[in-house]
């Protein structure tokens, strides 16, 4: 089981920030179905994926490459 405080940004498998590579390196999934996870859930009106996506980036530390 993963920890929560092994979370962070992902300094290898990154497009924008890293949000969703670290999510998958956390899981140990595949940073594609992250991000395709968080496309769909962008359509959830509860609370808008980007504004999600953004609190991460500010909250979460990088990883570094090794």
């Amino acid at each position: 089981m993963p920890r929560l405080r092994d979370l962070k940004r992902s300094g290898k498998h990154k497009i924008i920030s890293g949000v969703c590579g670290g999510i998958a390196e956390w899981l140990g999934w595949k940073p594609a179905t992250v991000r395709i996870l968080f496309i769909i859930g962008s359509f959830v009106p509860i609370i808008p994926g980007f504004v999600l996506y953004v609190i991460l980036w500010i909250i979460l530390p990088k990883r570094s490459h090794t």
